[in-house]
């Protein structure tokens, strides 16, 4: 096995929560060794094969990290980076920013995270608060790259937070409408069935993440914003 390889295949097997405090917001959130011993491996990776600058970067949770497809739906861009972390949170993202998105410089970077926070019980007032912080995160390291928010999906599995969910896209979805070469790609819309619930063709059998139709409808609907 290459060794790149080799080490992609353990950050894949690393996983852990990580707890924090409501008004603390994402900065003061408790270290985890798990999560440094995954972004070590994508550094060590990186040590490898360095992405050139300038591509277009997926940062997240496990609906980023299983989306084996990723580089082969959006072939046509010169450089397509996968650094989604099954179970993190998007305080996770904030925290270890300076290494997860900074280093490579990107044009774009996609953010799909929140899902984890809202199961954890944090409210969507503390996603809109995470989601600032990642933002001026990457404004003052990147000033020229584009950000872009993808919305909390639906899952048949967390159907009872539907609410917090709808809440939290709306927050992040007026705050990005106030900052410059910013955008809010809406995946959650086209998820639902006509009764307004989850559809779960979309879905694996764990009801929580994407299988191959769903991964074809966030192509779909992401391709128009990664130019």
């Amino acid at each position: 096995m290459r060794a790149s390889h080799a080490l992609f295949a353990a950050a894949l097997l690393v996983g852990c929560a990580i707890a924090g405090t409501a008004d603390a917001g994402p900065a003061r959130v408790v270290p985890d060794a798990g999560w440094e011993q995954t972004v070590g491996i994508f550094d060590a990776m990186d040590r490898e094969h360095p992405p050139p600058p300038g591509g277009v970067l997926f940062v997240g949770s496990s609906s980023i990290r299983l989306w084996d497809s990723l580089q082969k739906d959006f072939a046509v861009l010169p450089v397509v980076i996968n650094r989604g972390f099954g179970g993190s949170k998007l305080s996770d993202c904030v925290r270890h920013l300076d290494r997860l998105v900074v280093p490579y410089r990107p044009r774009l970077v996609l953010l799909y995270a929140g899902d984890n926070d809202l199961a954890a019980g944090w409210s969507a007032e503390d996603i809109l608060v995470r989601f600032k912080a990642f933002a001026e995160g990457v404004r003052a390291s990147l000033p020229a790259t584009r950000i872009a928010f993808i919305s909390i999906k639906p899952s048949p599995s967390r159907v009872r937070l539907m609410r917090d969910i709808s809440r939290a896209n709306a927050l992040v979805h007026a705050y990005v409408s106030t900052l410059p070469n910013t955008e809010f790609i809406d995946v959650f819309t086209p998820m639902l069935a006509a009764d307004g619930s989850p559809r779960p063709e979309l879905f694996r059998a764990d009801a929580l993440h994407l299988n191959a139709s769903g991964y074809e409808l966030w192509r779909a609907v992401i391709a128009p914003y990664v130019d």
